[in-house]
């Protein structure tokens, strides 16, 4: 299916600009994942992009998706709450000290609960301990309907719009094939 996708690219340079969410959830942990693994990744990969057209490393082999996250310039962080993966961000050092939040989301179980706000601001704060002077991502018009709304909210700024036909699958991919949501 042919369809016209708008993508966002947004950056905040100043940590001064982050306005941070408080923390909603009293039982939530956020942890940086210190051995890369290309299951876990492609897992939450998965888990948190399979509802929003997520598909560019579903192809990925388990050697692609092991030079991904075995690299010392990427970082994934995962939300846990009462000890299950809620979300997870993945954190991309680039030249010119520059961060991309290579992806970002929650479980759809975690989305709506006041989450996310604080979680993003979480994901900037920690692109900015790496050292950077810009953190930024993009989003698209496939993504949750509040997802671009949240990034603005936390400070960043749209420095890029772009809008192109994409051939999608007539339905989202979900979490594996043939999974069904109850």
């Amino acid at each position: 299916m042919l369809i016209d996708v708008t993508t966002y690219h947004l950056e905040i340079t100043d940590p001064s600009d982050l306005r941070p969410k408080p923390n909603p959830l009293q039982d939530l942990e956020i942890k940086r994942v210190g051995q890369p693994s290309p299951e876990f990744n492609r897992f939450l990969y998965t888990a948190v992009g399979g509802d929003w057209y997520w598909i560019d490393r579903l192809s990925w082999t388990y050697r692609q998706w092991h030079e991904w996250v075995d690299r010392p310039q990427f970082q994934t962080w995962v939300a846990y709450v009462s000890g299950s993966p809620a979300g997870y961000f993945e954190l991309d050092g680039q030249p010119e000290r520059s961060v991309e939040i290579t992806s970002f989301g929650l479980l759809p179980q975690y989305i709506g609960r006041g989450l996310g706000g604080h979680f993003l601001s979480v994901a900037l704060e920690k692109g900015w301990q790496t050292g950077a002077s810009r953190v930024w991502l993009h989003t698209c018009s496939l993504d949750h309907p509040t997802a671009l709304s949240n990034y603005r909210a936390r400070g960043m700024r749209v420095f890029l719009e772009e809008t192109a036909p994409q051939d999608l699958p007539g339905t989202t991919p979900g979490p594996w094939p043939g999974a069904q949501r109850i």
